[in-house]
């Protein structure tokens, strides 16, 4: 069994940036999340990063006698390195050196289970590596693509050195993806056709978005084999899952989950996920899940609205869910206008969610009488399995019925409609 690697977190405080400790927090989060221990950290406040190794000379050297001090095997930095950083700091420090987006790159790798979600991250390891690649010489050995040993990424043999092979292989790559791509997009299509809406779960890692998910599920009865895979870590979900749900009302939706946000999500991957992401930019209505226990909240909710606005989502309607509101010692459930606080752990508030889903997105729905005739049955059948019939009455000319139904249904079937109602 190979021994865990040890690493050394470096952090860069450019101008006293108000919310840099947090991001190193998240930092050794994310490389505990990629199986890494963290055996120390050094931070450095300048006015702008030196060009040739990111930080300054002395404090090189103070990372040097750290990494010898705890036996450490791999420096990590907060920000992105260019290509003759990194190749400068490992000619320095002789051993790995990797920065924060080649980090999440990593975690990505290890989690994609979908030939999909597979081919994201690979075309965006491969696009990251580009430039890193090529001139490494010898460094390439301990560069391998990542942290992990998991990662098969690029840059792991003298192959993958010639740089138009690399862009060969982003191209095949790519080619795979369009394919599964205009899939998604035609399944897409077809639930627009269907009508039913869509209502997308959107927000920061490990807000609690499947967690939420499956509470949904299983309230309303739909959960046996359609659970989605939740976990208390960073990033456990990278595959969409699209769910469908029906109230005892007969409204329908279709939920969906996607890969969570983090701060300075390498643009990499936004560009290799847009397919997924494209989700998000079609749905009716955005669900944003917040991690109300965290004290960072409010920042969290800054990051995931920035990301989705460079992803041009706008104008969709947003009920903001604060989960793990029982953490912090608030009530639940609570409602305020477009905001509920709940628990979807407990299950606590499911109920009040479902209710500003449905006023949100059912607000077409109208409530008409309508008389039936009888040789129409297959009429009344179509309105038991598509609206929520309030009463039902056999009268002499045919079955009187009173219900909440699509406006477009209402309209679609106008003449049956009892003026005067």
């Amino acid at each position: 069994m190979e021994a865990m690697e040890k690493a050394i977190l470096v952090g860069v405080n450019i101008n006293k940036e108000a919310k840099f400790q947090t991001s190193m927090e998240e930092l050794a989060n994310l490389t505990e999340a990629c199986g890494v221990a963290v055996a120390g950290e050094l931070t450095q406040n300048l006015p702008r990063p030196t060009a040739s190794h990111y930080i300054g000379t002395g404090k090189t050297e103070e990372i040097k006698a750290l990494v010898e001090l705890k036996e450490a095997n791999v420096v990590i930095f907060n920000d992105e390195l260019s290509p003759s950083q990194i190749r400068n700091l490992e000619a320095t420090l002789e051993c790995k050196v990797i920065d924060r987006t080649m980090l999440i790159l990593d975690i990505f790798a290890v989690r994609a289970k979908t030939r999909e979600s597979q081919l994201q991250v690979e075309i965006a390891s491969l696009q990251y590596m580009l430039p890193r690649l090529v001139g490494l010489g010898k460094s390439l050995g301990r560069q391998s693509g990542g942290v992990g040993t998991k990662t098969k990424g690029a840059g792991e043999t003298k192959l993958e050195l010639d740089k138009r092979r690399i862009e060969n292989n982003i191209n095949v790559l790519n080619k795979e993806l369009e394919v599964l791509v205009s899939q998604r997009q035609t399944q897409r299509k077809q639930r627009k056709k269907s009508e039913i809406p869509t209502v997308s779960l959107v927000g920061y890692t490990n807000a609690g978005k499947s967690t939420l998910m499956n509470a949904l599920l299983e309230s309303y009865g739909q959960s046996e084999g359609k659970e989605v895979f939740e976990k208390d870590m960073l990033f456990a979900t990278l595959e969409t899952a699209v769910r469908h749900l029906q109230l005892p009302d007969n409204k329908e939706f279709l939920l969906t989950d996607t890969v969570g946000f983090v701060d300075k999500l390498p643009h990499h991957l936004v560009k290799a996920f847009r397919s997924t992401l494209e989700e998000v930019a079609e749905a009716d209505l955005l669900l944003h899940v917040i991690d109300r226990s965290n004290e960072d909240y409010k920042e969290q909710i800054k990051v995931t609205e920035k990301t989705l606005k460079n992803m041009g989502v706008s104008d969709i309607p947003m009920v903001y869910v604060y989960n793990k509101s029982e953490l912090a010692q608030l009530d639940v459930p609570f409602v305020k206008d477009q905001e509920v606080y709940l628990s979807a752990k407990n299950r606590n508030g499911i109920d009040e969610l479902i209710s500003l889903i449905e006023k949100n997105v059912f607000a077409d729905y109208v409530t008409e009488e309508f008389l039936i005739p009888y040789n129409e049955g297959q009429l009344v059948s179509y309105f038991n399995e598509h609206a929520h019939i309030l009463t039902t009455e056999h009268e002499e000319e045919g079955t009187k019925l009173t219900i909440t139904c699509k406006k477009a249904d209402a309209d679609k079937y106008r003449n049956f409609i009892v003026v005067g109602h």
